[in-house]
């Protein structure tokens, strides 16, 4: 078909127009379509500043500065709290560093008799366990190998994973349901044994002998394989590697934490003079001594709520010394005014949480002596009456036990409130 064939449309007959408009700095022949093709391959034009398209193309760029401040920050919160948990733990390693050294700037004499024991532990004199009751406790000696205080350990005691005695042992296999008592905080009677001591201190009534709370480490405590053998490597590479050994920070056992109780000389259980006291009554301002130190005995019992207080485990000095003297004519006999004191030991069991309200009550076997039947003297009103009964006095007994009793490891200030509502319930009672 040519040109002039009448089939042939006039406008499809002319040339295109290959040019484009003057200023328009286009380079491409101008077919149909082209213009199309161009606006696509640049792209979608900017919007205008201000407008909401502006601010959606933006959008993208925000979202990353705005992320990577975030991630910023957050690296920063990270690295204060990693400083922070860092200092937190040399504090911590501090003051049981500190804790450890076993220092009471308060109890001077106290301390002495600790360092005797650190002496004597050092030179192979070793502490000697006791074989009576439930628990891991031991006989502490001084250089000269005398006995001067009873050392509980913590893991040692009656529910304790270290204590020695297997009669506790069979008794959770065998019969786990009267396995503890459920009124106590378990594992924690190194503090209570120190916590009686504290209230005795407070209230005047001196008859449980000094407890504190002691870090001590000796062969003859109950410790784990695994203790014994990283001990025996640390003194082989010290030994072998002096350069190693140096580095470790402890070479011997680990200490371990319980209360240290001062030894009191000359007392006997109060079962054995109180059968003797039957059969040979006393006289009658020895017998008024009894009583009264009886008296405080019963006091400080029943405001720490104590649950194990039997004949034999309190006890009882009785002296009766003879002096003889000689003048010119005739040898005269002098016989002194008999002594008697009362001791409180094994206090381990006090401070419950509740009152027992199971099928074991946990009475104070004191109750049916004839000494209980007297009514309080008022001596004994006159020193504790006026103590109890003043809020400021209360407060500053509950700081004191506070401070004493967080330094357990696994120390709840929910259980502690509780044990404390049973003391002042206590003493309530007694006001």
């Amino acid at each position: 078909m040519d040109e002039t064939s009448p089939l042939v449309s006039p406008e499809r007959a002319q040339p295109p127009d290959y040019t484009f408009p003057s200023g328009s700095g286009a380079h491409f022949p101008q077919v149909p379509g082209g213009a199309v093709r161009v606006a696509a391959a640049a792209g979608p034009a900017p919007s205008p500043p201000g407008s909401p398209g502006h601010d959606r193309e933006r959008q993208p760029l925000l979202d990353r500065a705005r992320g990577a401040a975030a991630q910023g920050q957050t690296q920063t919160v990270a690295a204060q709290a990693q400083a922070l948990a860092a200092q937190a733990a040399a504090a911590a390693h501090a003051a049981q560093a500190h804790r450890e050294r076993n220092e009471f700037p308060e109890d001077p004499e106290f301390e002495a008799v600790v360092r005797q024991a650190e002496l004597a532990i050092e030179r192979c004199i070793f502490p000697e366990r006791i074989y009576q009751g439930s628990s891991g406790s031991y006989f502490v000696k001084d250089p000269q190998g005398k006995i001067i205080a009873v050392f509980k350990p913590k893991n040692e005691e009656p529910y304790g994973h270290l204590n020695p005695k297997w009669t506790k042992w069979l008794q959770k296999l065998c019969c786990p349901c009267c396995f503890g008592r459920d009124c106590l905080v378990l594992n924690q009677g190194y503090l209570s044994e120190a916590g009686a001591s504290l209230v005795d201190q407070k209230l005047e009534l001196n008859i449980v002998p000094r407890t504190k709370v002691v870090y001590l480490a000796s062969d003859t405590f109950n410790y784990s394989a695994i203790d014994r053998v990283k001990s025996r490597g640390k003194r082989l590479a010290l030994e072998k590697v002096p350069k190693v050994g140096q580095r470790f920070n402890r070479i011997g056992l680990p200490p371990k934490v319980g209360s240290f109780q001062l030894f009191v000389e000359g007392y006997k259980d109060a079962d054995y003079w109180l059968r003797r006291f039957e059969a040979e009554p006393l006289p009658e301002n020895t017998n008024r001594q009894l009583l009264l130190q009886f008296e405080r005995l019963v006091v400080l019992d029943y405001i720490i709520r104590n649950t194990d207080r039997g004949n034999d485990n309190w006890l009882i000095k009785y002296d009766c010394p003879m002096d003889s003297s000689s003048s010119r004519d005739t040898d005269w006999v002098v016989v002194k005014e008999p002594v008697i004191k009362v001791a409180a030991i094994d206090n381990g069991l006090a401070f419950p949480l509740k009152h027992p309200d199971s099928w074991r009550a946990y009475p104070f076997y004191w109750a049916w002596l004839p000494q209980a039947k007297v009514p309080f003297s008022q001596e004994i009103k006159d020193l504790i009456l006026p103590k109890i009964s003043d809020p400021n006095f209360v407060k500053d007994l509950e700081e004191d036990l506070y401070e004493l009793f967080k330094k357990d490891p696994g120390f709840d200030r929910g259980q502690f409130h509780k044990q404390i509502a049973v003391m002042r319930g206590q003493m309530l009672q007694c006001a």
